[in-house]
């Protein structure tokens, strides 16, 4: 699984298997898994861990650490049916003793039929680095059955981040002395469904540029439709996009059609850095809004067409990221797509009192026959503007 994806998964008995590389030089690490009532644990009693390894429900239990050749692994059983009705997540977090997590290989989340064996879910693309405590995945409920969600979200102020988000005390990711915890510093974070809005004030993210980045790639077994310029079959070209509204009432769009690529230092304040046709990690699309007039940008929506190369994003896989030059990253990735969708809102930034809120849209569109992705985006968003042809 990729970060921010989700699979549902039996609602019965399951595995949590949570493993690293240990060896000279590696940090110790300990998991916990945090009960979840309304977005908190009720009492220390809802965080479960190798020194508590019972929840009073008798549906959580941590069943130890052991070593499986150069892998130190912890276990977990989850009896979803005696999970009480007021719990909705169960939150995996896993906190270093020593070290970062950039310095811990190998880690990764697995979720198995016990009986069976046979794997529901596994994240190991976890991609960390200064944190010291991980939120690697999480088991909630959705239409009465459930799902897992690998989140990869994580804080580099430990337990204490974590205590801080959660409720409770520092003992959420491991035992530690009691003590007020401060603020929770996020060194990225991910929005999700049921997380879908983050403040950029509340981030750090005030002033200097936000770079937001698209990137994909197809999925095995993908083949991509219709012509290609540059680059060999099944290539994708898809396009970041970006309408907005002005606080002076002015509207347009930001895009490769017709060349409209904005500037970053007068109106719109908002440039698209270039064409990109490979959806490459390292490269991707990317969109840069300058923060040091947030201000006078009342609404800016993200979105993305398909421009040539696939009749949908189906098949697809895309992340977005948003980089604000201070502050903490945002990112999330796409849902599968199940419709013959060519346009799909990402990101929707409105002006809340001068700060910047970023919500989690991740939308797919269908466009009507005739009907341009442009345009149907903005009649989904009622940005009322006129359109014509383009190229590019």
């Amino acid at each position: 699984m990729l970060k921010g994806s989700n699979t549902p998964v039996p609602a019965t008995a399951l595995h949590v298997e949570v493993g690293r590389r240990h060896g000279p030089g590696v940090p110790g690490a300990s998991t916990s898994a945090l009960l979840l009532a309304a977005g908190k644990v009720r009492s220390a009693a809802d965080v479960v861990h190798r020194d508590r390894p019972a929840h009073p429900s008798g549906a959580v239990r941590h069943a130890g650490e052991r070593a499986r050749g150069p892998l130190a692994v912890e276990t977990l059983s989850v009896d979803l049916p005696r999970v009480e009705a007021a719990i909705e997540r169960i939150v995996f977090a896993v906190s270093a003793d020593g070290g970062t997590f950039g310095q811990v290989p190998d880690l990764y989340i697995e979720v198995s039929d016990p009986v069976t064996g046979r794997v529901a879910a596994r994240f190991d693309e976890v991609g960390a680095s200064v944190e010291t405590t991980l939120l690697l995945g999480e088991l909630y409920r959705r239409q009465g059955g459930w799902k897992f969600r690998a989140v990869g979200q994580g804080y580099d102020n430990g337990p204490e981040g974590l205590a801080a988000a959660f409720g409770g005390t520092a003992d959420a990711s491991r035992p530690a002395a009691g003590r007020p915890a401060p603020p929770a510093r996020p060194s990225r974070v991910t929005l999700t469904k049921s997380a879908p809005s983050v403040s950029l004030a509340k981030q750090g993210g005030t002033s200097g540029v936000l770079r937001v980045n698209l990137n994909w790639q197809a999925r095995q077994g993908f083949s991509g439709r219709g012509s290609h310029r540059g680059g060999g079959p099944g290539d994708v070209d898809l396009d970041l996009c970006a309408l907005y509204e002005l606080a002076d009432g002015r509207k347009g769009v930001v895009q490769a059609l017709g060349n409209s690529f904005g500037s970053l230092h007068r109106p719109p304040y908002i440039h698209l850095d270039g064409d990109d046709r490979t959806g490459a990690a390292e490269g991707g699309e990317n969109l840069t809004l300058n923060l040091d007039h947030r201000r006078e940008l009342r609404r800016v929506l993200v979105f993305v067409t398909v421009y040539e190369g696939a009749t949908s994003f189906a098949g697809l896989h895309a992340t977005v990221t948003l980089r604000p030059q201070h502050g903490a990253p945002v990112d999330f990735a796409l849902d599968e797509c199940t419709v013959p969708s060519t346009v799909c809102a990402l990101a929707l930034i409105t002006d809340d009192g001068g700060d910047l809120v970023v919500r989690r849209e991740a939308r797919y569109l269908v466009p009507e026959r005739g009907v341009s992705p442009q345009r149907t985006v903005d009649r989904a968003y009622g940005w009322g503007m006129n359109w014509t042809p383009g190229r590019k």
